[in-house]
């Protein structure tokens, strides 16, 4: 790996996502500042930073000053949504090496685009009912298979999705999902909520095209509300060798017919059968911790090499990713996401215990005590996410098992907020 001490590196997002952005290139030697609209103390990445700022990461003009002013010599946003468009907005501005362009970023952040590509490349997608269907004179959804979901084309999470069992639900819906568009369009897709959901991540390096992720997602309970939820993301998926053997030549064909060089992706489906259903892409990593335990496993570090590219545009031969890393050599490495009840926390019991359990590689939460959760119903509910490496199936339930019963959040009341929680006789 290249020599990268006294470079200085720009972190677009400071949640606790970009942590290991941060603690990465510490340890390559770089120089770190940190931008997003939060206060340092709610701001992790920031806490560790060499410098942080409090700028809003839309507002490029003033990343770009404090580019020029501090004479930094890269940028990099690696794992949130909202941070996409604006890094490569600003990476083009000041001539920075960048994950994608314009028209790639616009694929891999667009749900409309992304479809399209996906298509074009013989990549299977959801299918979709036209929003003229719906309305005045061409309103004619007698041939709509019901339920439908109504989301926006570019949204975080599950934000302004809602899952629809008639017209005037669908209408209703049309004018929320548009709040939570930054282009104002909305998607209408069949309802696949009865299928299995997965999550597949690559990094391409240098051209090639590394599958490093398949991994399923367990949703909430529909009498939970949080049914468009993940409670839990598992690698290596169930699914995994009929991905690798029916859906993963053509996926890695539309990354490189895209163009990707040097980039993270990641893309959502639902299991149909032997194929996948894509629905949601990123020029990104997602937003778990993945990579660290990636690195548990393997020793291998999935962030420094786009660090690398970042502050000089190239990624050394000498970075090797294997081929197989996606099987995490037969250990199970899940990703828990506990969530709570509407209400306001009046304690916290067990979570140090939770932290240096040896299974845990990373501990984030959200909320305090003290803090009121809304009722939300999508990842605002969350308390924590708790990052796992686990020898085996066994050795995964005992641990998500003995994690349920020590971590305990009390309401007012001194009842359990911990809802939603994964089954764990489910798990294989």
């Amino acid at each position: 790996m290249m020599d990268l001490k006294g470079k200085k590196l720009l972190v677009i997002g400071g949640a606790f996502q970009h942590c290991k952005v941060v603690e990465a290139a510490h340890e390559m030697g770089v120089e770190v500042y940190v931008v997003d609209f939060l206060k340092e103390e709610d701001s992790p990445a920031k806490q560790i930073a060499d410098h942080s700022m409090l700028v809003n990461v839309k507002d490029v003009a003033e990343m770009k000053r404090i580019c020029i002013e501090e004479n930094i010599d890269g940028a990099i946003a690696l794992c949130l949504d909202v941070c996409q468009r604006p890094y490569q907005q600003l990476c083009e501005e000041m001539g920075y090496p960048c994950f994608g362009n314009y028209e790639q970023y616009n694929i891999l952040t667009d749900k409309t685009a992304f479809k399209k590509c996906c298509i074009e490349n013989g990549v299977d997608v959801i299918p979709e009912y036209p929003t003229e269907l719906f309305y005045g004179q061409q309103k004619n959804d007698s041939d709509v298979e019901y339920p439908v979901l109504v989301k926006p084309c570019d949204s975080r999470g599950s934000r302004g999705s809602k899952v629809c069992y008639n017209c005037d639900e669908v209408l209703l819906a049309i004018e929320e999902a548009k709040k939570e568009s930054s282009n104002g369009q909305v998607l209408i897709e069949k309802y696949m909520g009865n299928k299995n959901d997965v999550c597949i991540t690559y990094v391409v390096i240098n051209g090639n095209v590394y599958l490093t992720r398949v991994g399923d997602r367990t949703l909430g309970r529909i009498e939970d509300k949080m049914e468009r939820v993940s409670m839990m993301g598992m690698a290596p998926s169930r699914y995994t060798k009929m991905y690798v053997d029916n859906v993963n030549d053509n996926v890695a064909k539309m990354l490189k017919n895209i163009g990707l060089k040097n980039a993270p992706a990641f893309m959502q489906g639902f299991v149909d059968g032997d194929t996948v259903r894509f629905y949601d892409p990123g020029l990104r990593y997602p937003g778990a911790e993945y990579e660290r335990m990636y690195e548990k496993v393997h020793g291998i570090s999935l962030v420094k090499p786009l660090i690398e590219f970042a502050l000089t545009g190239e990624i050394s031969d000498e970075t090797v990713i294997p081929v197989d890393g996606y099987l995490q050599k037969g250990k199970k490495t899940p990703y828990l996401l506990v969530s709570i009840k509407p209400g306001k926390i009046s304690e916290i019991l067990g979570e140090d215990k939770v932290r240096n359990h040896p299974a845990v590689v990373a501990m984030s939460t959200k909320y305090k005590v003290g803090d009121v959760v809304g009722e939300h119903y999508n990842v605002n509910q969350r308390y924590c996410e708790i990052d796992l490496v686990c020898e085996d199936t066994q050795d995964l339930k005992d641990t998500i098992s003995w994690i349920y019963d020590t971590l305990i959040i009390k309401d007012e009341n001194g009842e359990n907020m911990v809802f939603s929680k994964v089954d764990v006789n489910t798990l294989e």
